[in-house]
């Protein structure tokens, strides 16, 4: 008698079955989202412009822009009703191309450096001048950096990016109150939601202003990132495709930007982030822009000409332990 014929067993189908669908999901959602991405003509050529350089240099953006916004997410959010739309934070992210940490710099919006076409002013007036490629040219030509990607986020796909990943473990040193900014935390360690996220990088109700806020964007940054492509997130499906979708909407990158550039980028800051800001020489009052910030070109030439060679920025121009 001829030995039965083993069948594949059934649960052995099922799985592979379940497999297949969730991978074409997957890359289904993938390519969904990367299409909802707004895209903008931000890295253009022009005379003059900086070489490309070794590493890969982001300018990452966020704007004051509310109009995605509800009446009621304007005021959950306290963002308020200003006309126009203006950089609310500036920075640059250099990815070595080698190991090592890379590089977060914070630039002040009140930057006081020259921007092409227009009188000196600050540098959030570019964005206002120009938009996205004129704040590029300005940052490149104030930098000497080649900034290879652009990415510029609004405040509600702020707040839900952060929402998606069920919030950012922040340490507060002293109280803080900032109506304006809808702000209100007491000291100690603790869980930021998106709505107290958003007011914890946008206040200036400090001593020193714009100074203290781009040092607490930095830090609320790089924590979001760690978390973000944290393993609990990744494999927690309930944190993974929310933090796919959150903001998509609000977030511009520029003509050939992917979904891929952008995770690679969260990715790099994850592993690892050394954050400075731009060494400041002096904060006057000039007439036509009022309080500026000035920059110590002396070691802001040090920290540029160290991205730009794709070299570790100085010890002495990293902040110290306190």
């Amino acid at each position: 008698m001829p030995a039965p014929k083993r069948r594949r067993p059934r649960i052995g189908r099922m799985i592979a079955v379940v497999l297949v669908v969730l991978l074409a999901f997957g890359i289904g959602m993938w390519f969904y989202v990367d299409s909802s991405l707004r895209r903008l003509d931000a890295l253009g050529d022009y005379e003059g412009r900086p070489a490309d350089t070794p590493g890969t240099n982001w300018l990452l953006v966020g704007s004051d822009a509310r109009d995605d916004l509800t009446e009621e997410q304007k005021a959950q959010l306290s963002t308020g009703d200003a006309g126009g739309q203006r950089t609310d934070t500036i920075m640059l992210l250099h990815i070595p191309d080698g190991s090592g940490n890379s590089t977060l710099v914070s630039i002040p919006r009140d930057s006081y450096v020259d921007i092409p076409g227009n009188d000196k002013n600050k540098i959030n007036a570019a964005f206002a001048f120009g938009g996205a490629p004129l704040l590029v040219q300005t940052v490149e030509g104030a930098t000497g950096i080649h900034i290879d990607h652009y990415m510029e986020i609004g405040f509600g796909g702020f707040a839900g990016i952060v929402d998606a990943v069920g919030g950012v473990d922040m340490c507060i040193e002293e109280p803080m109150q900032d109506p304006l900014a809808g702000l209100d935390l007491q000291p100690g360690c603790q869980e930021l939601d998106g709505t107290q996220a958003l007011g914890f990088v946008r206040s200036r109700a400090f001593a020193t202003a714009d100074l203290q806020r781009v040092e607490n964007q930095r830090k609320f940054l790089a924590a979001l990132s760690e978390k973000a492509t944290s393993f609990g997130t990744l494999v927690n499906p309930f944190k993974a495709f929310p933090l796919l979708f959150a903001g998509t909407d609000s977030i511009s990158v520029n003509s050939d930007d992917h979904l891929h550039n952008l995770a690679g980028m969260a990715f790099a800051m994850g592993g690892g982030v050394d954050t400075v800001t731009v060494p400041v020489g002096g904060t006057p009052t000039v007439p036509g822009a009022g309080s500026v910030v000035q920059w110590d070109r002396d070691n802001a030439l040090r920290l540029f000409g160290a991205l730009e060679k794709d070299e570790p920025v100085p010890t002495d121009l990293l902040p110290q332990p306190k």
